[in-house]
């Protein structure tokens, strides 16, 4: 039978699907097949062109003159001024463009917001004052304001455009086609010149909806698509009916309160990876500095030579590409099997920068370095709420170090959580995990109650707790041994 909070989440979860369901949207990416050098060269020119614009909206409008002002207001402005002549595309794309560079404007103003509103809480604690501030934040008249201005002007940076591989495409102004039945299908864009398409060959039989965004990475063109999220298999499946603590990994992609290991093929294939850079980055490094010496010593056809045939980057994109894309899977795979189990997910927050004191080996940071924390994020927030499941964000202080079963701060010795007062030998990640789902509703360690009080909290709690001895049948009754990755070693040499 459901536990009444798991219930009571339910419910509010479905009525929370229910009213996102027609503005919840994932992305799909469909590449090109065989595309000649010829339309690659006209497009990657038309981005070029539209990078132009991208620049101009960012130079006039990405500070404190573009604020209130809308993408229709600056084509408007634009047209009147003439300086759409200059741009040398259509008239469709470079109002796209706008329009697209007007809502990075708008995302990057919005991060800036946020850091403001802190320094309001912290200015005032008068509600009508704080209140005054807040909306006159949000409805971007804060330059009337000396106080919200200096903020304003603090932490929005003015930005500039480093996009010049994008094209931008409204859904009236493609076509798609299938030169036989069931066979892949081809896009048609607009190019420079009116009634003059460029037609794309795509890896795919599934055409693309709506607006396409079009990068161009070495010689391939990816077309970004999205699509209702109740369109996608995976959102018809059912989540679960429990509660699940989970703790993210290196080895794996996450450990859930149950002790069971999901994604445990993402280590390897992290180490894999990273090694395998290394050893090319060093032969490239020595490539590079054959080529340094020859153009120094004035062989510079020797120096070109290796440049163009030995120095290139398409294949490693490319390879950095398939890369990324089995890590995302791993990882969706292993979140959907969490969500299979839980109706509620407690979780760290990912977003948070990874910190530590503990000095580790160059190896060890290196692989470090890829850790695919932002994925894991992304993963459990859209996995969670497609599937009407409830993430919550608990704070992930000393999880890992306080033993589940008597809450003291054990021992930690690799990939082992040692009891200093029970005996218990815990898997960390396991551990972490229960204390993780412990600490939903917790009413005195929040998602922002700092590390050292936590700490202070686990300390007291522990305190009041009644000694445990270290006997095998209490080892039994309790919880035995966790299993322990044997993969754990990898980060510990």
């Amino acid at each position: 039978m459901q536990a009444p909070r798991v219930a009571a989440l339910r419910e509010d979860t479905e009525r929370r699907v229910v009213w996102q369901g027609d503005w919840v949207k994932v992305t799909r990416v469909a590449f090109s097949k065989d595309l000649n050098s010829a339309k690659y060269g006209q497009l990657a020119e038309q981005a070029r062109r539209l990078g132009r614009v991208r620049s101009e909206v960012w130079q006039r409008y990405g500070s404190i003159n573009g604020a209130g002002l809308s993408d229709r207001t600056i084509r408007d402005i634009w047209m009147t001024e003439g300086t759409t002549d200059r741009f040398g595309v259509l008239a469709n794309a470079w109002k796209e463009t706008v329009r697209d560079a007007v809502a990075d404007i708008t995302a990057n103003r919005a991060a800036a917001k946020a850091a403001v509103r802190k320094a309001i809480n912290l200015r005032t604690s008068d509600r009508a004052k704080r209140l005054r501030l807040f909306s006159a934040l949000k409805a971007d008249i804060w330059a009337e304001d000396p106080f919200l201005s200096r903020q304003m002007r603090k932490h929005w940076k003015h930005g500039r455009n480093r996009t010049h591989n994008q094209i931008v495409v409204r859904s009236d102004q493609y076509r798609t086609f299938a030169l036989a039945e069931g066979g892949d299908v081809w896009l048609a864009v607009p190019g420079l010149e009116r009634r003059q398409p460029v037609r794309i060959p795509l890896n795919t039989t599934v055409a693309p909806t709506g607006t396409l965004r079009l990068i161009l990475r070495g010689g391939r063109v990816e077309v970004h698509y999205q699509i209702d999220a109740g369109a996608v298999k995976s959102s018809a499946r059912p989540a679960g009916d429990r509660e699940i603590g989970v703790d993210k990994g290196y080895t794996e992609v996450l450990t859930d309160s149950d002790g069971q290991h999901h994604g445990p093929e993402l280590g390897e294939l992290l180490s894999r990876e990273s090694d395998c850079r290394k050893a090319k980055n060093a032969r490239r490094a020595k490539i590079r500095s054959v080529a340094e010496k020859a153009r120094a010593n004035g062989d510079h056809a020797t120096a070109d030579r290796i440049a163009r045939h030995n120095l290139g980057t398409i294949k490693r994109d490319r390879r950095s590409s398939r890369w990324r894309q089995t890590v995302r899977t791993i990882t969706f795979r292993a979140v959907h099997a969490v969500v299979d189990k839980a109706a509620l997910v407690a979780a760290e927050d990912l977003t948070r920068t990874f910190t530590g004191r503990a000095r580790r080996g160059r190896n060890v940071n290196r692989r470090l370095a890829a850790w695919t924390k932002g994925v894991t994020a992304e993963a459990l927030a859209s996995v969670s709420e497609r599937r009407g499941s409830v993430l919550t964000l608990v704070n992930a202080a000393y999880t890992s170090q306080v033993v589940p079963c008597c809450g003291a701060l054990g021992r930690r010795s690799g990939d082992r959580l040692h009891c200093t007062r029970c005996g218990v030998v815990w898997q960390a990640d396991h551990a972490a995990a229960i204390n993780a789902l412990h600490r939903v509703g917790d009413p005195d360690i929040t998602l922002h109650t700092s590390h050292q009080r936590v700490k202070s909290i686990v300390r007291e709690r522990a305190d009041r707790r009644p000694d445990q001895t270290a006997d095998p049948g209490l080892q039994l009754t309790l919880w035995a041994e966790s299993e322990v990755s044997e993969r754990s070693t990898l980060i510990n040499k």
